[in-house]
């Protein structure tokens, strides 16, 4: 059985995010042409790796590029408000801007926790790159630390989303594009 089969309906193609992330990289080497030293690209895994991995391929500037892991879903389809950082960095950010790279912010427990772990390690700015944005489920308005900005992919509705990087129960991550996932198959 194929994994296309399990979901309703797709919501941005191949294409379309391959469009997206190119402008997102073009406005991203834009405002930080300037910056010195380069800023640092950090990944939250598991689910940016590919949106990560495709948007510094596009990026036309030095960077550096790190992750960390902040789990707040388990295998659930809600997060549990209280995310945890369970792998830290290995670059030494301390006056550096940095640039967080998500797959999607939901509630924004996730992000906020991830923004002020990155400021306690001297981060100068702290910068928002995420590929989905889902406002109507945000629950903690989380603050961008310095000249830090804030960029979106696309905002999601309110659909339990697979594909491009997202999981449920850690598959369907490599789905080519974003698809709604059939609810019978979560519930």
């Amino acid at each position: 059985m194929s994994m296309h089969s399990d979901i309703e309906t797709i919501l941005w193609s191949q294409d379309q995010i391959s469009r997206r992330v190119s402008e997102l990289a073009a406005k991203i080497s834009a405002d930080f042409g300037r910056c010195s030293p380069a800023p640092v690209m950090v990944g939250v895994a598991t689910g940016a790796f590919l949106f990560l991995a495709d948007l510094v391929r596009k990026i036309d500037l030095p960077i550096a590029v790190d992750f960390l892991r902040a789990e707040s879903y388990g295998s659930g389809t809600h997060s549990n408000a209280a995310p945890t950082i369970s792998l830290d960095l290995k670059l030494d950010i301390n006056a550096r801007h940095v640039i967080v790279v998500e797959d999607i912010v939901d509630t924004g427990h996730t992000l906020s926790k991830v923004i002020e772990h990155l400021k306690s390690k001297g981060a100068s700015s702290v910068s928002v790159c995420t590929f989905l944005d889902k406002p109507s489920r945000r629950k903690v308005n989380f603050q961008l630390v310095g000249e830090g900005k804030f960029y979106r992919g696309f905002e999601c509705p309110d659909y339990f989303v697979v594909g491009y990087g997202l999981d449920f129960a850690e598959l369907y991550r490599n789905l080519p594009y974003i698809g709604v996932l059939k609810p019978e198959l979560y519930k």
